[in-house]
């Protein structure tokens, strides 16, 4: 385990490959830890020469929790932002921001590859726009562009983003909860055997349950709003990433934000879902580390 305090909350971090190598820092999405990365996606791309960063979000693994906040009820937030109401929240997305560009502070970071999905990839998008001198290149993965015109997830995926209903104190129904709420966000190209999903569901839940954080991590979400024109501020070197197969977030809101990035290249991979299985490495790897590997070589 490795901690640093950064933007005054202790970020828990992992390195894959040489410090002296271009950096390429990881954003996972909402409730989700670093662990949830594949091995073989920061394996691949530190033996192409990159210095990986993976981290837990705030409110997320083993980084610091805002507790205090307590738990935020979603359906009412949506509403209130839905009717144009100011919404009061514990933090937004530019204060994750601010958390990745703090811990590229402390590892000594001047410049990197970001690449972010889900709503890391909304942050991912808000450092490109407000912080593109600290960025090399940026990769918006299962993500949108805030559009509120943009289809909504399936029903079923739309559950399974806040599992709820049971016991706290009961570890195995969570653990059931979880595991079938994962297999609902799957995509049918890039599946994962049973025994595999539920033995990571079990070590995330070992290692960090916090259901509240996750609804904290949601309304940053949705106080972002609609982010279309900042997306068409970008000058960042861009790429986007989407499944044609995601029930969580319509491919729709992937090709909306590729639009409205001047320049970025989209990629639609079929048979991916909203979820980063190890069946999914290789694709990553060669999307995410080729693009960074072309705008470096360009740099030269």
């Amino acid at each position: 385990m490795t901690a640093i305090s950064a933007n005054g909350i202790t970020i828990e971090y992992e390195v894959h490959g040489r410090a002296g190598d271009p950096a390429i820092v990881l954003l996972r999405g909402l409730g989700s830890q670093l662990i949830n990365w594949p091995p073989a996606l920061m394996e691949r791309l530190a033996a192409a020469g990159y210095f990986v960063v993976t981290f837990d979000n705030r409110d997320a693994g083993l980084s610091s929790k805002f507790e205090a906040a307590g738990a935020i009820d979603i359906p009412e937030l949506m509403a209130r932002a839905a009717a144009g109401t100011p919404l009061e929240v514990p933090y937004r997305l530019e204060d994750m921001a601010a958390d990745v560009l703090a811990l590229m502070d402390g590892l000594g970071i001047e410049q990197a590859h970001v690449a972010g999905i889900s709503m890391g990839g909304m942050v991912a998008q808000i450092l490109a726009a407000r912080h593109a001198e600290r960025l090399l290149s940026m990769a918006s993965i299962m993500s949108h562009s805030g559009n509120p015109g943009l289809p909504s997830g399936t029903p079923e995926a739309m559950a399974a983003l806040m599992p709820s209903g049971a016991d706290p104190n009961d570890r195995e129904a969570i653990i059931n909860a979880a595991f079938e709420a994962s297999k609902v966000l799957a995509g049918p190209g890039y599946p994962t055997p049973d025994r595999d999903r539920r033995r990571l569901v079990e070590q995330a839940h070992d290692r960090c349950y916090c259901p509240d954080g996750r609804t904290r991590q949601r309304a940053a979400v949705v106080a972002s709003g609609n982010r279309v024109e900042m997306l068409r501020t970008i000058t960042v070197p861009s790429q986007v990433i989407h499944g044609v197969d995601d029930p969580l977030l319509n491919i729709a809101g992937g090709e909306d934000t590729a639009a409205n990035i001047p320049g970025a290249e989209f990629h639609a991979i079929a048979g991916m879902g909203h979820e980063t299985p190890a069946s999914l490495a290789a694709n990553l790897a060669q999307l995410i580390g080729g693009f960074a590997a072309r705008i470096d070589q360009s740099r030269a």
